[in-house]
Order: C-alpha cells, then sequence, then structure tokens
C-alpha cells in the first residue's frame, strides 16, 4: 500500500503530465506551447502557485467516467509578472481537447472571484476545442457563468485574453468582453462557425486573389487584427504572445483604485528633439505618419501600439512620458487623411474608455479633417459610432492632454479631447488651422455670389481664401478665446506634454451619480 506522500506525489506527476506524452508531442509538433509551459514563461520563475490541481470533472455518460484527467483540462492559479500579482487560467487542449465542462468552468470561475476580491489583473490563455458536448446543458451553463463575471469584472481589474489554439463558437464571447485580445500567429483561430459550417464554405469559396478558404483566414489571427478588430495584438508564437502580455501588464494598474506604475526614467524630461520641426509639411494636403511625432516625444521612443493594423486611420497605444503610462489617441494624417470613420471611431472609444476605467492619463494628438463623408458611412452608422468617440471622451476624468498638430476641423475638433469636453490641456503647433471646415471650401459657400460676379473669379477666390485663413482657420482666434491653452513649437512636445502631466497627477473629477451611462452602441 503506498503511502500519503507516495499517492501525492503521483498525483501531482499525473496531474503535470496532462493528456499524456503523446498529446504533448503532438502539442509541441503543432507548434504550441503546453497550458505549463505557457504558465512557466508567463510568470517569474519560481512564484506561480496552482489551485485546485487534482479537481476532476464528474460526467458518467459516454464513457467519460474513464477519461478523468486531474485538473480536467485547464490550469488555474496566480503568481507574479514582474513582482506583481495576477491570476491565470490555461487550457490544456491534451485533455479531452481542452473542452469545458462544469467541473473546469468552476476553476476559472474560482480565480476570477479571487482576482475581483483581491484586486488584481486576470489573464486567460486559451487553447479549446469548445464545450464539452458528453456534458451537455452543464458546459453552457459554464460559459454563462464565465460571461458574468466578465462583466462584473470590467472595469474593476484588467482582464487579457490570449488565443493560443482553437476557440470556437460561444467560447468566443469571454475573450470578446476582456479588455485585450492577444493572438498567435499561425497556431491559433477565433470563430463562432462550427467545424462543419467551415468545411462547408471551404469547399465551395474562394478568396478575392483566388486562395482556398481555411479556417485560419475565416478566423485567425491576420483576419482579426486587419479586418473584424477582433485582435488587439499578434504574436509570432506563442512565446512572442506572452512576452507582449507582460509589456502590456507594465502600463496597467492592478485595479481600478489604484495609479498606474510609475517607471524610472533616463530620458530627461526637458528634452527636445529638433527632427519634429520637419515632420508636418508645409502643404497642408500632404500626408505624413503621425507615428514620427509620436516616436520622438515618449520616454526612449518606446510606443506598444494597439489594433496597428485596424482602423489605420487613428494610432492608439501606450507610452510612457517622464515614466508615467499615458494611453495615446491620435489621427493618423497618412490613411485616409486622418478622417474619423466608423472603425476608427469605435477603436478610439474602446481605448479612451479602458484608460479612464483604469486611471491611465490620455494623450491626444489632433489632425483631423472631419468625419469622413459620403453615402457609404451614412449608411455604416457614422453618425453613432462617431458618438462613441465623443461619449468616451466625454465621461472621461482622468487627466486629458492634446497636441493639434494640423488641422482640427469640425465636429471632429471637438470630439478629439478638445477643451469644450473637459480637454485639462490643450496645445497647437503654430500651423495649426482650427475651422468649421478648409478655407477653400468655406469660400465657396460664403462667397460664393462675389466669386462668381467678378471680374477675375480665380483671384477673388484665392484673395478670400487667403483672407479667410488668416481671420478664421490660424490658431490665434482659438488661444484668444482660451479654446487652447498655449501654441507652442513642435520641439517642445516632450517638455510641455511631461510638465502638463505633472501638475494634473492630483486632478480629481467626478461625473454626477448614476447606475450607468447609456453609451450609443
Amino acid at each position: 500500500m503506498k503511502s500519503v506522500r507516495e499517492e501525492l506525489e503521483r498525483r501531482r506527476q499525473e496531474a503535470v503530465l496532462g493528456g499524456g506524452k503523446e498529446r504533448i508531442e503532438k502539442q509541441h509538433k503543432d507548434g504550441k506551447l503546453t497550458a505549463r509551459e505557457r504558465i512557466d514563461l508567463l510568470f517569474d520563475q519560481g512564484t506561480f502557485t496552482e489551485i485546485d490541481r487534482f479537481v476532476t470533472h464528474r460526467c458518467t455518460d459516454f464513457g467519460m467516467e474513464k477519461k478523468k484527467f486531474f485538473g480536467d483540462g485547464v490550469v488555474t492559479g496566480y503568481g507574479k509578472i514582474a513582482g506583481r500579482q495576477a491570476f491565470v487560467f490555461s487550457q490544456d487542449f491534451t485533455v479531452i481537447g481542452g473542452s469545458l465542462g462544469m467541473a473546469f468552468a468552476n476553476k476559472i470561475c474560482k480565480v476570477m472571484d479571487l482576482a475581483v476580491k483581491t484586486g488584481v489583473p486576470m489573464i486567460g490563455l486559451n487553447d479549446s476545442g469548445g464545450a464539452r458536448i458528453q456534458e451537455g446543458v452543464e458546459s453552457l451553463a459554464g460559459y454563462a457563468q464565465i460571461f458574468l463575471r466578465n462583466a462584473l469584472a470590467s472595469g474593476v481589474v484588467p482582464q487579457l485574453s490570449a488565443i493560443m489554439g482553437p476557440c470556437a463558437g460561444g467560447a468566443v464571447y469571454s475573450p470578446a468582453m476582456t479588455d485585450f485580445v492577444l493572438m498567435s500567429q499561425g497556431t491559433s483561430c477565433l470563430h463562432i462557425t462550427g467545424p462543419d459550417v467551415i468545411r462547408a464554405v471551404t469547399q465551395a469559396e474562394t478568396t478575392d486573389d483566388g486562395r482556398p478558404i481555411t479556417s485560419q483566414l475565416l478566423g485567425g489571427a491576420s483576419v482579426h487584427m486587419e479586418r473584424s478588430g477582433v485582435a488587439h495584438f499578434a504574436g509570432g508564437s506563442d512565446e512572442d504572445t506572452i512576452r507582449i502580455i507582460r509589456e502590456l501588464l507594465s502600463f496597467f494598474p492592478q485595479n481600478n483604485k489604484e495609479k498606474p506604475p510609475v517607471a524610472p526614467c533616463s530620458d530627461p524630461a526637458g528634452r527636445m528633439d529638433e527632427a519634429l520641426k520637419s515632420v508636418i509639411p508645409e502643404d497642408p494636403r500632404r500626408p505624413y505618419d503621425i507615428r514620427n511625432v509620436i516616436l520622438p516625444t515618449v520616454d526612449e521612443g518606446r510606443f506598444l501600439e494597439v489594433q496597428k493594423d485596424y482602423a489605420r486611420n487613428i494610432v492608439i497605444g501606450f507610452g510612457r512620458l517622464g515614466g508615467m503610462p499615458v494611453g495615446i489617441v491620435a489621427n493618423q494624417p497618412n490613411w485616409l487623411a486622418g478622417a474619423l470613420d466608423p472603425d476608427a471611431s469605435v477603436k478610439g472609444a474602446r481605448f479612451v474608455r479602458f484608460c479612464d476605467c483604469f486611471n491611465i492619463p490620455l494623450v491626444t494628438f489632433v489632425d483631423v479633417p472631419g468625419f469622413f463623408p459620403g453615402i457609404d458611412m451614412e449608411e455604416r452608422g457614422i453618425i453613432r459610432h462617431g458618438a462613441k468617440l465623443l461619449y468616451a471622451y466625454c465621461e472621461a476624468t482622468v487627466p486629458k492632454v492634446s497636441v493639434i498638430t494640423r488641422k482640427g476641423y469640425g465636429g471632429a475638433y471637438d470630439v478629439m479631447s478638445s477643451k469644450h469636453i473637459r480637454g485639462d490641456m490643450n496645445f497647437c503647433y503654430p500651423t495649426t488651422e482650427i475651422a468649421v471646415m478648409g478655407a477653400a471650401g468655406a469660400v465657396s459657400i460664403i462667397f460664393r455670389d462675389e466669386i462668381r460676379k467678378s471680374k477675375d473669379p480665380q483671384a477673388t477666390q484665392a484673395r478670400l481664401v487667403a483672407e479667410y485663413q488668416e481671420k478664421f482657420c490660424s490658431p490665434y482666434k482659438a488661444a484668444e478665446l482660451g479654446y487652447v491653452d498655449e501654441i507652442i513649437e513642435p520641439e517642445e512636445t516632450r517638455p510641455r506634454l511631461i510638465a502638463a502631466l505633472e501638475l494634473l497627477k492630483t486632478k480629481s473629477e467626478t461625473n454626477p451619480w448614476r447606475k450607468h451611462g447609456n453609451i450609443p452602441l
């Protein structure tokens, strides 16, 4: 008869093996790490503590009583990431395909509840075939219990989801409710369409360039990074995805009651970058890359861009200024001229709300010619979607600092963290144009009859455009009215932003009491 300690060690070893050596080898052959290998990379060495290691399912139908594995296909617990606590669940595809049953779901719910109680981030590493059909409605109930906790934890602790294998059907909605979704390229798949439907579509259709549609094209990292907007980051491998998780967490506080962690900074706060003098073209119609303003401004030129390949007319991401984490939102003039369309508005709004939830100051770089016009935009709901970004900025109470680099036209000027919607400190460059619309368009409307009746319509229009530009489009009118706090030189951007954020560290602002607002979803 085995001793108690021998039995404990046997069970521990069995739990570590998951679905067995052959399935672990298959996992590696498919280019994926195991659930425990991912945890080892995620947490600081020797800090992970497992919870519910010996839990097994209780299903006795379909021969399931013969398929019991310690842990039931998911590893749960807590540890430290860069010295700070975090909870995790890591789905084990080697155990019954990582399928979710009630015991599996209960394990996840337990660590989610603990994450909220203790006020620390929650990370999910997803690699699962979906609901465990042998357990029927109990699997569906398990998913619903997880969804509920995602909703209740939202805005309380940061929630991150990494897709590192299949994630299909109802399983996709837990990641979709979390703050950030990361995917491993080539091995992950995120879709609600069942495998039978995918196979049918694959046989029947091809992509625009003639390639057959595969499950990867239907739900792989590229489609969710570029087209659907579901994914925020894509790692080249499991290792790369985990590296991004660790970097991303470094910008966040542990919960909504804390301030974000300030990092040591060797980059001088007063540093000016002469290169910024030449970034903005003299011709207001010429595009440029707004990243060439962001990178020289942030600490050591390090900027973690979010949703880089989706809605490229707006750039969002995290950086630091004087060691302080900031969320950066910027119009992108080299894509659709930086105009706001439905996708860009939603992308920006969700990011602004995340930063506001977790006390991360917002820095906005503005170069916006307006909302994107056209019948197609109207039919896609530009009014409703544009209102989301407006709502998010209006609602946000974190420090909000903005720099208008070139254009601030129409309602889009109002939306982009203007003084009128509680922008705290608003700067602009000397070449900024702030107006209802461009001078040429305004003159063609206001002075239409005068131009038509003149002896030289072209000369008259040119004169009127120049006069309108000087009187209504320069930054001086806005400065006279107090709508911008100061007109600064481009090379001053970094020190001015850091000084403003230092001033606003003690900012305290609250919204009227309410159960919650009703953002125009």
